[in-house]
């Protein structure tokens, strides 16, 4: 528990998000809400949020497209989706918008509370990147005492989860990764088919922002019936 990790929600269900609201300050978060995608954006240009739970339908337009403009705005805080459960196309579509993970409703409140907590230790916390190591892949400087990549001169805008994955990578050149073990190293909990589907979005994302052409990829590479390596 963290009273100063602060959780923006976004929405506009009053009923869900006062539930919301009263399991994570029970956990000792502290919850801004917002019932429309533009005030929800709104409050994270201005304010201090290290979370960011997204609804997919809000009053005033798609959570997806909300997504994509936290995005935008260059805001790199974890993005935790709320979808249906019928509509799988929806998980993916979020997490190519930019979001970095998703939860289903319904839900239980411990399910979230676990996505959050990881979600929160991947970025700042005990699974963040820490250390002074760099790190190259190809023509890419992984800067990880400052959580930056490079290419040239030029900063590669990367969400913590897509500088993770590509640490990842990274730490074992040329090296078939499965996407059960990347799963595990970079999400924190353990595979499921639905889950590996969110490697593949997630890899097709950091190949759109590092690759030169992301569909002829030359530096991750996909090992057919296994996973993916970067080339060494």
């Amino acid at each position: 528990m963290n009273q100063s990790t602060r959780i923006l929600v976004i929405e506009d269900d009053s009923a869900v998000a006062t539930s919301l609201q009263d399991g994570l300050e029970q956990e000792g978060y502290e919850v801004i809400w917002r019932s429309s995608g533009a005030a929800g954006i709104a409050y994270a240009q201005s304010g201090r949020v290290q979370l960011i739970i997204l609804d997919v339908r809000l009053p005033d337009g798609s959570g997806f497209d909300f997504c994509r403009q936290l995005r935008e705005l260059k805001l790199r805080q974890p993005i935790l989706m709320l979808t249906v459960r019928r509509d799988e196309t929806a998980k993916v579509l979020g997490l190519e918008m930019g979001a970095d993970d998703y939860v289903t409703k319904p839900y239980s409140l411990s399910e979230l509370l676990s996505r959050v907590r990881a979600l929160l230790r991947r970025a700042y916390g005990e699974l963040s990147v820490a250390g002074a190591e760099v790190l190259y892949a190809g023509d890419l400087m992984i800067d990880r005492s400052r959580a930056q990549v490079w290419r040239g001169r030029h900063l590669v805008n990367l969400t913590p989860t897509e500088f993770r994955l590509l640490v990842y990578l990274a730490q074992h050149p040329g090296q078939a990764l499965s996407r059960a073990q990347i799963l595990d190293a970079v999400w924190g909990y353990s595979a499921e088919v639905e889950s590996q589907r969110t490697v593949n979005v997630h890899v097709r994302r950091l190949r759109e922002k590092v690759e030169r052409d992301p569909g002829h990829p030359a530096l991750i590479l996909t090992v057919p019936g296994t996973g993916y390596r970067l080339v060494g």
